[in-house]
């Protein structure tokens, strides 16, 4: 029987999203990819230094066990296959099974995201990361300069969603860019009992769902929480389209505009995605962030009028 990773919930991930390569990266974008491959041939048995989504891979990777193993991490990574061993030896050193890897030298890897079926490509390269998007996968940008998660909840992979653009359509956002705050909220209450349509990463919360829902909870547990700059009564559509979907959240932050940042930073996720560059700014300034760059709040010009 061919091997399948069907059943499991997928991560491909580039090597600067898992580990600290900038000084490294510094080489690579200067193109001098010679001397890049040197310095990681080099530093070949030395571990490379935790990046921004170690903590959540380290921990969805715990989700595995000898008779289960339900979450596969992949490397999908702009990186030469030599440079690659050290991706590898890294990742050993951490204890963490890390199996497949796709090398490109320099090359686009988001297309080898359809034969994987990834529920999540993280990357710092935003061309790769708005083109994974293009073609139905959810990704991020991650933001390398991000604060680290912290380490308090060991046995808890916590992630936060912002809501239009994300886990929803960009629906509401575009009624607001085109009639302002009093269209929205119009627009929102008539239609509350109206799910909205799915966006990026409604594929994702449905697989963390699904691995919830078969983990041993008392080994590990996940919490999600939705992050939204909607507020009372715009709130109704958005909790009822995810009662629709059959998934629930843990936490719900309802915050009408205020900075996301701060509460995000008592909520201790281990990563944040939200297609807002001023909220991932202020996220980034306490917790993992991600850009997603969806929906009409990144689609040219890009000093479009916002609500969240």
């Amino acid at each position: 029987m061919a091997t399948t990773l069907a059943d499991k919930l997928v991560v491909a991930i580039s090597s600067r999203a898992l580990f600290d390569f900038e000084e490294e990266n510094r080489l690579f974008e200067a193109g001098d990819e010679q001397a890049y491959m040197r310095r990681q041939l080099e530093l070949v048995q030395q571990p490379a230094r935790p990046g921004i989504a170690f903590a959540l891979v380290r921990k969805l990777l715990a989700f595995n066990t000898p008779g289960a193993p339900r979450v596969e991490v992949v490397m999908l990574s702009r990186n030469d296959p030599a440079s690659g061993m050290r991706v590898f030896a890294s990742a050993q050193a951490a204890g963490m099974r890390i199996e497949r890897g796709v090398f490109t030298r320099g090359r686009d890897p988001f297309g080898y995201l359809r034969p994987l079926g990834a529920h999540l490509f993280l990357s710092a390269n935003e061309a790769d990361v708005r083109q994974a998007l293009s073609i139905g996968f959810p990704a991020a940008r991650v933001m390398v300069d991000s604060t680290p998660a912290g380490d308090r909840y060991p046995r808890e992979v916590r992630i936060a969603f912002d809501g239009d653009a994300v886990l929803f359509s960009d629906e509401a956002e575009r009624v607001y860019q085109d009639g302002g705050l009093p269209a929205f909220l119009q627009h929102e209450v008539s239609l509350a009992a109206t799910p909205l349509a799915e966006g990026p990463f409604k594929p994702l919360l449905a697989a963390l769902h699904r691995l919830q829902q078969q983990a041993d909870a008392s080994q590990m547990r996940i919490r999600t929480a939705l992050v939204t700059a909607r507020s009372a009564p715009a709130h109704e559509r958005a909790v009822r389209t995810l009662l629709d979907w059959g998934i629930t959240v843990d936490e719900a932050m309802f915050l009408g505009g205020l900075d996301k940042g701060p509460f995000l930073r008592e909520f201790e996720p281990d990563f944040f995605f939200d297609d807002q560059s001023g909220h991932v700014s202020s996220a980034a300034r306490h917790v993992p962030a991600g850009h997603v760059s969806a929906g009409i709040a990144n689609a040219p010009p890009a000093n479009v009028q916002t609500i969240r």
